[in-house]
């Protein structure tokens, strides 16, 4: 679980879903080498990796077993050097904040290694050595809208220049570990959280990209004392198509938010 402390002035003024725009899409923007990993490891976040290596590692850590060349070429690439668990890929990722994916650039584009400590409705274990298709299938058009453009990007995408997108969910609580689908939340909308990940895509070699993610929290309650915000979550909301609301979490779960952001 993490702590929200304080009201996040520019989370708000630039909330991941923009003026409105649709939440599901692929809006990959470049940006410049240094802010690919703009901020440190937190003790705290650092703390709550080591604690699932020890006590959950085959829920948050996966490897396909032709694996060990591209861990070896992140590690060089991010210079990790120490090697304390059995999968390179979790040393890695106490290198930095953010969740970590490594996807093969050609062929069927599998996921082949991954370090997921902050999961939003997914599960690295069913995931793991499965295509970039397979793994938005479930959502037909998810895999239109993000499945399809992302597998074309990420043949192209030019060698070491990251891409940056926004992401967001909105749950009951501020746990980062949500393995599946929670439905409609606990508690009063007041109390229910804007679960915002910051997505990077990079192609590290020919052969290989790095898709990391870096989740941040803000009271969704917050969103009153920003007009702006509201609006576009109003749009962003208004947007989704059947699948996606149900993939968001069901219709009652968005009507309560329309009636808490309407109030």
């Amino acid at each position: 679980m993490t702590s929200i402390k304080s009201i996040d002035h520019d989370f708000w003024v630039n909330p991941p879903w923009g003026n409105g725009r649709a939440k599901y899409r692929l809006g990959l923007k470049p940006v410049e080498k240094n802010q690919w990993f703009p901020v440190c490891i937190s003790n705290d976040l650092k703390t709550h990796k080591k604690n699932l290596f020890a006590s959950r590692y085959d829920e948050v850590i996966a490897t396909t077993q032709d694996s060990a060349a591209a861990q070896d070429l992140l590690a060089k690439k991010l210079k990790v050097k120490d090697r304390n668990y059995l999968d390179l890929i979790a040393d890695i990722s106490l290198s930095v904040p953010d969740d970590l994916c490594i996807i093969e650039c050609r062929g069927e584009q599998r996921l082949v290694a991954a370090s997921i400590c902050s999961p939003s409705y997914w599960n690295i274990k069913s995931k793991i050595g499965k295509s970039l298709r397979e793994i938005h299938k479930p959502v037909k058009t998810l895999n239109e809208k993000i499945g399809n453009p992302i597998e074309k990007f990420i043949s192209n995408a030019p060698q070491d220049k990251p891409f940056l997108r926004e992401n967001w969910f909105i749950h009951g609580d501020d746990h980062r570990m949500h393995l599946k689908a929670e439905g409609f939340p606990k508690g009063m909308v007041k109390d229910w959280v804007v679960r915002s990940e910051r997505e990077t895509l990079c192609k590290i070699s020919p052969d290989y990209s790095l898709f990391a993610i870096n989740v941040r929290f803000q009271k969704l309650s917050s969103i009153l004392k920003f007009q702006d915000a509201l609006d576009g979550l109003k749009r962003s909301l208004e947007g989704m198509d059947q699948k996606e609301i149900d993939y968001f979490g069901g219709n009652q779960k968005v009507d309560k938010i329309f009636e808490f952001i309407a109030s």
